[in-house]
């Protein structure tokens, strides 16, 4: 492939991916009315990442970390957000979702949308340390929010705390650590309310 051409392709996913910006998500920012975006939302995961991930409960790539956390809501840009306590559409993987990450990755040259795609789906699989570290990053980041919103999304759509623990509790499989941190946090928090 000539180099003009390749390039051609990444700039298009460069402008494709721009549609990250207008997904907006249930949670909002911390201490704030705003809803977040997607790519708030990624960006913010990243810097976690970068910062956290001594707290991992094994040895992590925190490159391709930061690629899992990146990328992993780009198929939103299709799919839309899936709100994590909706109790009518399953927040796994959907046939949806890997539609939108072909198309989407599928912009880029061959060998990087492969690349990007086996990224995206060791993320959605959860079953390595780094997949399950991006993972636990990614449940952390709404219960700040919501902490520091008094409740936000879980008062706002009446989420019970059985529910809150029951979705939040892959944070474990990346970081005990954190977990622990967590656990007390929303402890703290429920005696408040």
């Amino acid at each position: 492939m000539e180099k003009l051409s390749r390039l051609l392709m990444q700039m298009e996913f460069i402008k494709e991916i721009d549609k990250l910006k207008y997904i907006q998500r249930k949670t909002k920012l911390f201490n704030s009315e705003r809803h977040e975006n997607d790519a708030e939302h990624s960006w913010h995961l990243a810097m976690m990442v970068m910062v956290l991930s001594e707290y991992s409960n094994a040895p992590v790539d925190v490159l391709k970390v930061l690629k899992m956390v990146l990328i992993h809501d780009i198929v939103e840009i299709d799919a839309g957000d899936t709100f994590l306590y909706d109790t009518t559409k399953n927040h796994t993987n959907t046939d949806e979702e890997l539609i939108a990450a072909h198309r989407i990755f599928g912009i880029l040259p061959e060998e990087q949308a492969k690349d990007f795609l086996e990224i995206w789906t060791e993320f959605e699989n959860g079953e390595t340390s780094d997949a399950k570290f991006a993972k636990a990053i990614d449940r952390l980041e709404p219960i700040l929010q919501n902490i520091s919103n008094q409740g936000g999304t879980w008062t706002e759509y009446n989420v019970p705390f059985e529910v809150v623990y029951e979705k939040i509790d892959k944070i474990k499989d990346g970081s005990g650590f954190l977990w622990d941190h967590v656990d007390e946090l929303i402890e703290e928090f429920r005696k408040k309310v």
